[in-house]
Formats: structure tokens, sequence, C-alpha cells
């Protein structure tokens, strides 16, 4: 599947999805919001309405092509996470994005309850919030609490509070020419 995509439930934290998708859009990238039911419109944990681009149900997928440039991204929040990790069209669409070649980021909550079910995270270091690491040392990642981490093709973030440190590692891997630029246009001191 070609491109950057994140995937939004009702109950999404706002701060991770817009966040991230601000991020990526200073480094010039192109990434698609996508409601994972039929509505036009995806509810925050806080209330905020935002249209969507696409919504799964209707997208035509092909993962021809596909190469570690390419990223799905699961944000956190509840219940946006535990949505997510409920859409079986949609974990079967991380498995086959994974299996092809691509990318996948999640952050706070969604490590533990989306990534978690993606085969081939054994051996991979991972962070997120608190508590859900358990369902990622089950299946075999390593848990560090750190900001964010890339391991391999897998990327994810702790939490809200780390929501641009965790879009700068994405950008770092799609187009790392573009970090400090990014960063600097932020004011962050560090990655």
């Amino acid at each position: 599947m070609k491109g950057i995509y994140i995937f939004l439930a009702d109950g999404f934290e706002d701060v991770e999805a817009l966040g991230t998708n601000d991020v990526l859009r200073r480094a010039g990238l192109r990434s698609t919001l996508v409601g994972i039911g039929e509505d036009p419109f995806a509810q925050s944990s806080h209330g905020v309405m935002v249209g969507v681009d696409e919504n799964l149900p209707y997208m035509e997928i092909d993962h021809a092509g596909t190469t570690e440039k390419d990223v799905l991204i699961f944000p956190g929040g509840m219940p946006g996470s535990k949505s997510l990790a409920e859409c079986k069209p949609l974990i079967k669409l991380m498995q086959a994005h994974y299996d092809a070649g691509g990318t996948v980021a999640t952050i706070c909550a969604a490590p533990g309850l989306v990534l978690s079910q993606l085969k081939g995270i054994a051996g991979a270091t991972v962070t997120c919030f608190d508590g859900f690491e358990g369902y990622l040392e089950k299946a075999g990642a390593h848990f560090e609490p750190r900001p964010a981490i890339c391991s391999g093709r897998i990327i994810t973030g702790r939490s809200a509070g780390h929501a641009l440190t965790f879009g700068l590692e994405i950008v770092a891997k799609v187009c790392p020419e573009k970090v400090e630029q990014v960063r600097h246009a932020l004011y962050l001191e560090t990655i």
C-alpha cells in the first residue's frame, strides 16, 4: 500500500493524530486521514470533529511496490485504540502491508492494542503508554520507556506528549534529509 495513512476511529487522541500529521506535512509529505467506518468525520477523544480523506470500507488496496517509506499510522486514545484493534479488516490490512515491506507506526495505547497483533514484532524494541507494554512483551517485543523508537519497520511512540518526536521518527524513515529542517521549524532540541 503506497503512501502514508493515518487511521482514525472515534475516540482517537487529538495530538497523536493531528500533531503527527502536522509534522509529516511540514516535511512535505502527503498523509491521508482514513476513517475506519463509513462516516465522513471522526470525533476525537476531546470532542473535536475531523474530516477524513478516505474511508477504509471503500478503499482500493494494492500492496504492489510497497516499501519501508510507505507507512500506516495508528494513533492512540480511548476508545479509539480499542476500536482500531477490533477492526478485523484493518488488522488484516496492517499485516499485509507489513508483509509487503511497509512500515507500521503506532503511539500510546495503539502499540499494545493494535501493534501487538502484528505477526513479526518478536525481537523489536518498542515503547507505549504505561500499562500496555504487557501486550507487546507477550508478542515477543522488548519494551523501553522512551519517547519514540524506530526498530526496523516498526515505529512506536510513548504518549501524546511525545507525538512530535514520534512524527519526526516517521519523517526520519521516509525522508531523513528533512528531519533537521522540521525539527528546527518546531524549535525542538532533540528527536
